[in-house]
């Protein structure tokens, strides 16, 4: 996984109101005014953002008649977890450790 794509991906997630929009498309497919609804935001800010979400590959649009439907890519996410895995084994040992040290502790306890 090539570390620019990482950047761009990051970059998109940095902004609060990509992940919500990230996250209705979790639902399902949507056209940009659709994403706009929730938002205090005009549909050309919202476009601007799924462009960038598109740019980072998190999303793709396709066209179905009169709409342009926006949908998610999990392929970059994948990545991100991948990328992940090797923080998540360095919590999961320190949780057992300290599992372990919780666990003494309630022995001498009782």
């Amino acid at each position: 996984m090539p570390q620019l794509s990482l950047d761009h991906t990051f970059a998109a997630l940095a902004d609060p109101t990509r992940r919500a929009i990230l996250a209705r498309l979790l639902d399902g497919e949507a056209s940009v005014a659709e994403l706009a609804q929730p938002f205090a935001l005009t549909v050309r800010a919202i476009s601007k953002h799924v462009g960038v979400l598109e740019q980072a590959g998190l999303v793709t649009r396709s066209r179905d008649a009169q709409k342009r439907l926006s949908r998610i890519e999990i392929s970059p996410l994948r990545d991100i977890d991948q990328w992940l895995a090797d923080y998540r084994k360095l919590w999961e040992e320190r949780f057992d450790r300290m599992e372990d040290l919780l666990r003494r502790g309630q022995d001498q306890v009782k």
